[in-house]
């Protein structure tokens, strides 16, 4: 087929119709199937390549070799302009510094909590534990801590551990986390210690409901309370 044939319309491929872009296509013995654009896409492919080929094919002995002394010192001038830009950065990689991760044991580990601790206004060490939404009603937690304030540690434990009350439990088990906090943090034993205050406060209350006669429904508060106890080594505490 001559160049002619292979050179693209004035209008452009887009001015030809499909059975002439087939045409075309099948006359380069390229695959004509495909929608417009993809058949347009094709021609103009080749048109690039054939531009490519031809006028090396077509440059006598002196453009070949000119071309190929143009590509050299080109080739010349892109390894120099590498080995440049290469050597500044293998002066520098010692000098960086690498990064820490996010989350890594250097930079995020937890700083230790110590348990409260306050000084007393009489100069003594005050150590506190508190207890949040104990299930117990505030009114007869309120029985058991008006006992054991201003006791001795050990003698608060025996009231606690023979109380008959359901909430003489939850406030032993809060008695001994405030021994233990006072034991790591000051190295006080139980028998230097007293209950110089002990107090519960109001949490939020669960509603529940329960069915009764004639379709009705009675709510059910089920009360919960915040206990706190401090110990000192004060020997007369309030």
């Amino acid at each position: 087929m001559t160049d002619e044939m292979h050179t693209p319309p004035e209008g452009g491929w887009e001015s030809l119709k499909v059975d002439e872009l087939k045409a075309e296509l099948e006359a380069r013995g390229l695959p004509k199937s495909g929608k417009k654009d993809e058949l347009i896409a094709r021609l103009a492919d080749d048109d690039v390549a054939q531009a490519a080929n031809v006028p090396v094919e077509e440059e006598g002995p002196a453009g070949g070799k000119a071309a190929a002394e143009a590509v050299d010192v080109e080739e010349a001038e892109e390894a120099a302009s590498a080995e440049e830009a290469a050597a500044p950065a293998e002066d520098e990689a010692p000098a960086k510094t690498p990064r820490r991760r996010r989350g890594s044991a250097e930079t995020s580990a937890p700083a230790e909590r110590k348990p409260a601790r306050r000084p007393s206004p009489d100069g003594d060490v005050v150590v506190r534990a508190r207890s949040r939404y104990v299930r117990s009603a505030p009114r007869k937690a309120r029985l058991v801590m008006d006992v054991i304030r201003g006791k001795e540690v050990e003698q608060a434990r025996a009231i606690l551990s023979h109380a008959p009350r359901h909430a003489a439990a939850d406030i032993l088990k809060l008695l001994n986390s405030a021994v233990a906090n006072a034991e790591s943090a000051y190295e006080l034993g139980a028998d230097e210690l007293r209950i110089v205050k002990a107090f519960v406060d109001e949490g939020p209350t669960i509603k529940r409901y329960r069915p009764r006669a004639l379709g009705r429904a009675t709510r059910i508060n089920k009360r919960t309370s915040h206990m706190t106890i401090e110990l000192t080594t004060t020997a007369n505490g309030r």
